[in-house]
């Protein structure tokens, strides 16, 4: 399994914006779906993005459709999120994740899970 770190939250105003990586280990980096979750207090872990092996297609939440952005690089085995106008309600840990077969689209169950970050939005 890739081992993940993932690195780049932190404490943002509304509107703003941040850069979350994930630094995957291994030398099989691109054999892998890749998604990014968040899971808010109290609340389950929820679907935020994921970007598919091979074709790079890439699939949002509706509630960060237009907002967020999520890329790789193969080169440096790792993944990106770029987030945009940041609301309040996007303050939450995020969690990378990676898989080989599932996307994360529809399930949680994937393979290797990074340890989170924090990201933290003032209204």
């Amino acid at each position: 399994q890739v081992q993940l770190v993932e690195s780049g939250g932190g404490l943002v105003q509304a509107g703003g914006s941040l850069r979350l990586s994930c630094a995957a280990s291994g030398r099989t980096f691109s054999s892998y779906n890749m998604a990014w979750f968040r899971q808010a207090p109290g609340k389950e872990r929820e679907f935020v993005a994921a970007i598919i092996k091979g074709s790079g297609s890439t699939y949002y939440a509706d509630s960060v459709k237009g907002r967020f952005t999520i890329s790789r690089d193969g080169a440096k085995n790792t993944m990106f999120l770029q987030m945009n106008s940041l609301k309040p309600e996007d303050t939450a840990i995020y969690y990378c994740a990676a898989d080989r077969f599932r996307t994360g689209i529809q399930t949680r169950d994937l393979a290797s899970w990074g340890q989170g970050t924090q990201v933290t939005v003032s209204s």
